[in-house]
């Protein structure tokens, strides 16, 4: 199964590499048959059997920008981390390029669980993921599916599948909604399939709202630009996504029995995603999610986190205020990798 991966080999991240973390590229396969490209991040002089994390998001970007600095925050507090990027996206295999699957993506946690599994340093009792965005979503569904995750961290989490079949803030959940969508991506599929639709505007009109001024901000700017990121560029296939319109993957999400902690700025967006998928995990409903459940079994490791003045983009790499609390995260961590 295994595809050899050409893989850059300069330091080519969007922040400087800590002097406090060893750092290399490494390669895992998933049971797609696809070889995931990741860079491996871990404490210096540290001994015997870590606990380690794996991380991945926002959806459309790459491991070089948010997802990496995370995975080496954690690794300067003592655990080993992988950023990865997903399949069909950046330095890893799978065509046609940037194209997403609701069970493929989930699949690639899994499979980052495995490798991490595997490592000499590793204790694989001991393994967390961390979701950014996008990502935050599908480290839920994987939390739910696999009960190897001992501790989740969705951060500023979208709920992909919610926001592709139902638009933002529910705006377009309706039946005669969806199928126009329907329609269209039908269309799209004979006309032209390969075509890219959804890289961050640029440059900015005035009169959009402020976070996609936020993304901007981000994705075309020195601070998190990078060439092989989607969302720096012309986007994903205007088809890659459909499957997630007919999905909803949180359906199970109430039985996580793990540590989760979701956390969100204040003032983001896409604050109303993640204080749903906490109040369904905790409670088994929610508003915006149109099936109940029974509440979780566990209800005393769930925990949201708002962080007062932030946006959805300032959880990406702190912002201008530094507003990531990397040590509540590692705290976190430390309390369920025990």
């Amino acid at each position: 199964m295994k595809q050899e991966l050409t893989l850059t080999q300069e330091w080519d991240k969007v922040f400087p590499l800590s002097d406090k973390v060893n750092h290399r590229k490494v390669t895992f396969e998933t049971q797609y048959g696809l070889t995931l490209a990741a860079d491996l991040y871990t404490p210096k002089n540290a001994e015997g059997k870590l606990a380690a994390i794996a991380v991945s998001g926002p959806f459309g970007a790459v491991k070089e920008q948010s997802s990496g600095l995370y995975a080496m925050r954690m690794a300067e507090r003592g655990f080993v981390a992988l950023a990865f990027d997903p399949s069909y996206t950046g330095e890893s295999s799978g065509e046609p390029r940037r194209t997403a699957s609701p069970d493929i993506n989930t699949e690639d946690f899994m499979a980052a669980v495995d490798f991490l599994s595997n490592q000499d340093n590793v204790d694989p009792e001991r393994i967390g993921i961390i979701g950014i965005c996008g990502w935050g979503g599908i480290a839920l569904n994987a939390a739910a599916a696999d009960p190897r995750i001992k501790a989740t961290v969705a951060s500023t989490m979208y709920d992909m599948t919610r926001v592709s079949g139902n638009g933002y803030y529910d705006a377009n959940d309706s039946e005669a909604d969806r199928h126009a969508a329907r329609e269209a991506l039908a269309q799209q599929r004979l006309s032209d399939p390969m075509a890219m639709a959804g890289g961050v505007v640029d440059p900015v009109p005035d009169d959009v709202p402020q976070f996609v001024k936020d993304y901007h901000a981000y994705y075309k700017t020195p601070r998190g630009y990078h060439a092989r990121s989607g969302n720096s560029n012309d986007g994903w296939r205007a088809i890659g996504t459909q499957a997630y319109a007919n999905a909803r993957f949180l359906y199970y999400i109430n039985e996580i029995r793990s540590a989760v902690l979701v956390m969100h700025g204040e003032k983001a967006h896409s604050r109303y995603f993640g204080e749903a998928a906490y109040h369904y995990m905790v409670d088994g409903r929610a508003e915006g999610y149109n099936f109940i459940g029974k509440p979780n079994p566990n209800p005393e490791n769930k925990q949201l986190l708002i962080v007062p003045g932030a946006t959805h983009c300032d959880l990406y790499d702190g912002g201008e205020k530094n507003y990531i609390p990397w040590d509540t995260l590692a705290a976190f961590f430390n309390d369920h990798l025990k």
